[in-house]
């Protein structure tokens, strides 16, 4: 399925009344998970501004130890405090990365903002080198745009 066959699929599960938010986001990264070959990893984080902290939300995918991330450790620490989208073609190439597992190749975190500040963030994993290119980047913008409404 394209990302131009997701994005309504996408506001529809933001606008179902009968889920609330978590049922919301989990069925997001369901829909991901399950429609986009590479996205092996689906999952938000939310940040605690005042403990500096980012926290694991719904996801989809292996189970993680990382449910609470500091601020500028790993990807999604770098996008807690750089605001920007991180993709990372080969993790085996990246510093400051936490390795999740040993079939994770590469990795896009995307910053999510609600009134202009950084909230959190959707994180994807796949287990194939260097598939993220641009199009990723606007379609997890769209999507997080559309995850925004639910704050």
């Amino acid at each position: 399925m394209t990302f131009q066959e997701l994005q309504p699929q996408i506001s529809s599960i933001i606008t179902d009344n009968q889920k609330n938010r978590d049922e919301k986001l989990l069925a997001v990264c369901k829909l991901l998970n399950e429609n986009v070959e590479y996205y092996n990893w689906v999952g938000f984080y939310f940040a605690n501004h005042d403990a500096k902290t980012l926290h694991l939300g719904p996801y989809v995918g292996a189970e993680t130890d990382h449910t609470v991330i500091p601020f500028g450790k790993g990807i999604c620490g770098q996008v807690a405090e750089s605001n920007a989208n991180f993709v990372v073609p080969d993790v085996k190439a990246q510093d400051n990365y936490i390795a999740c597992s040993l079939t994770v190749k590469s990795e896009i975190v995307v910053p999510l903002f609600v009134n202009g500040v950084n909230i959190g963030q959707i994180d994807i994993d796949s287990h194939v080198i260097d598939p993220f290119t641009e199009a990723d980047e606007r379609f997890l913008e769209f999507v997080n745009q559309e995850v925004a409404k639910l704050f």
